[in-house]
């Protein structure tokens, strides 16, 4: 099987051989099917290639040096050649145009503004960047208009001067190079973010920028082989992400199978490795958990949505039936306005959607707590740039109000944010000694046997056909400690997860066995 591999593969390179090979296209050489243009170093090639199980031809490009065919940029993504008549050229304005059979009606064009043909020269650089000059100044790029794969040192994100963005855009299929169902893109309203859109809905968020990485990408923190950079001022938002070592091939892709997927080229075993997904839990998706409430996979029973402090769900018969999609609302009959009211820091969280958020970057933490704390409507602030100084001397206030979406917990990542609860909540919070590790395992257990219950009474009720009484809410299992900002009027306290044992349940093990197994360890 080995060796017949190999002879398709050596086949494959003897009929390259044959082809012809350009290091530039001019009014004088244009690239024909069969013809590849190939980087200075060999990196990379531009030429026309057929998806697999597709008769179409596109012009693409690819890595030169590795057999398996790794597209990274598509020119002619909408519009495919149905034969092999593809002719790239330099038109009669100085662009660079795709044409086939008659060369009448062009399939595909750079479309920038020129001034003759004669001065303009397209060339492929060893970073995967298609550029036409003239002059030595560059009128257009590929990294501009990037197709569904990130390379090192690409830049995406919007020119506020040019209204230019840059993302990615999925394929359509494996075997269509067309623009599919799934953007990553910065999202610059309100506060910039970076996301996966499916269609026009967020499908997943990879949060804001902290000053060192996207808050809701943790493993950016850890990373060894990239450098990243974001810059958002009156010219521009936008990141970029370069390696550190150039001997190193990695790509990110916006893959039709609705992920983000990072990869790396194996040199010795000849292939990709998968080194980051997303989503890959459910709490990475947009939402999971609906308005005001947390995500934590973490959690003890694996009952991942808790709701914010001060809420609690809006139906229980839903949420009890693990459908968190209705969210949590504000406990009725309290108020947080000018009644003793104050905030609980939930620590170590992918913060609300920041496209609802306001953003001062004047101001530091102390300061956005007092303007908060002035606006009855603000439900919750967090400092913008968590790691590190903003702009102007200060960490950036974020105020949210409105509902609070899309947040998650991490072990050892995330920022600090800050709810307004009411002084009841409050004072729950404020009790010295916070509560042990076994209180916090019987909490949880007697939490999740409520649940349980509730869903018996439920199955119970509805056979009966009689209504379902209210039932008071549960609360979320939190360690409180008392940190009270003795510096300002508004009070301030923490809440820390303690991440207690994760035991999944066996098959044929009741719920209620697990229970004693825990009640037992705390003992």
């Amino acid at each position: 099987m080995d060796s017949a591999k190999w002879l398709v593969k050596a086949m494959l390179l003897y009929q390259l051989s044959f082809s012809s090979s350009l290091d530039a296209i001019t009014p004088q050489h244009s690239l024909r099917d069969g013809d590849v243009l190939i980087s200075t170093r060999h990196t990379f090639a531009l030429g026309f290639f057929s998806p697999v199980n597709s008769r179409y031809r596109y012009v693409g490009i690819w890595y030169h040096q590795i057999l398996e065919k790794t597209v990274v940029w598509v020119a002619n993504r909408q519009n495919p050649i149905n034969d092999t008549s593809g002719t790239l050229s330099i038109g009669s304005q100085g662009n660079l145009v795709l044409y086939h059979k008659n060369h009448i009606i062009p399939l595909w064009s750079t479309n920038s503004t020129l001034t003759h043909s004669k001065y303009s020269t397209a060339r492929l650089l060893d970073s995967g960047n298609l550029i036409l000059v003239q002059n030595d100044t560059t009128y257009w790029q590929s990294f501009d208009y990037p197709s569904n794969t990130y390379l090192s040192s690409m830049k995406i994100g919007l020119n506020r001067t040019t209204g230019l963005n840059r993302f990615l855009t999925s394929w359509k299929s494996p075997n269509d190079p067309g623009i599919g169902n799934f953007t990553y893109i910065i999202d610059p309203t309100g506060f910039p973010q970076l996301c996966l859109y499916k269609g026009s809905v967020k499908f997943w968020r990879g949060g804001s920028w902290t000053g060192r990485r996207w808050v809701g990408v943790p493993e950016m923190k850890r990373s060894p082989l990239f450098n990243y950079s974001f810059a958002d001022n009156d010219e521009e938002i936008s990141a970029i992400c370069e390696l550190r070592n150039a001997s190193i091939i990695s790509i990110l892709i916006a893959n039709e199978t609705r992920k983000m997927q990072r990869f790396i080229w194996n040199h010795q075993d000849r292939r990709w490795a998968k080194i980051w997904s997303a989503p890959e839990e459910q709490c990475d998706y947009y939402g999971h958990c609906g308005p005001n409430s947390n995500c934590d996979e973490t959690q003890v029973f694996d009952l991942e949505c808790s709701c914010l402090p001060g809420f609690e769900p809006k139906s229980l018969e839903t949420w009890s039936l693990r459908d968190w999609s209705a969210g949590c609302v504000r406990k009725p009959n309290v108020s947080v306005c000018q009644h003793g009211e104050g905030f609980v820091k939930v620590a170590g969280v992918k913060i609300p959607d920041t496209a609802v958020a306001n953003a001062d970057m004047r101001l530091g933490l102390k300061q956005c707590q007092h303007k908060c704390m002035r606006n009855c409507s603000c439900m919750a602030y967090a400092t913008a740039f968590s790691e590190s100084i903003g702009p102007n001397g200060g960490t950036g206030c974020l105020t949210w109000y409105g509902d609070l979406l899309d947040i998650k917990t991490y072990r050892d990542a995330g920022q600090d944010l800050f709810v307004r609860v009411d002084a009841v909540v409050l004072a729950t919070y404020r009790k010295k000694g916070g509560v042990s590790k076994k209180q916090m395992v019987a909490i949880s257990v007697v939490s999740v046997a409520m649940i349980v219950s509730f869903a018996f009474f439920l199955v119970r009720r509805r056979r009966r056909g009689n209504q379902i009484p209210e039932i008071w809410n549960t609360y979320n299992h939190v360690i409180a400690t008392n940190t009270i900002d003795q510096d300002q009027s508004m009070t301030c306290v923490e809440i820390r997860k303690w991440y207690g044992p994760k035991r999944h349940r066996r098959s044929g093990e009741s719920w209620f066995s697990i229970f004693l197994h825990h009640i037992k360890k705390t003992n």
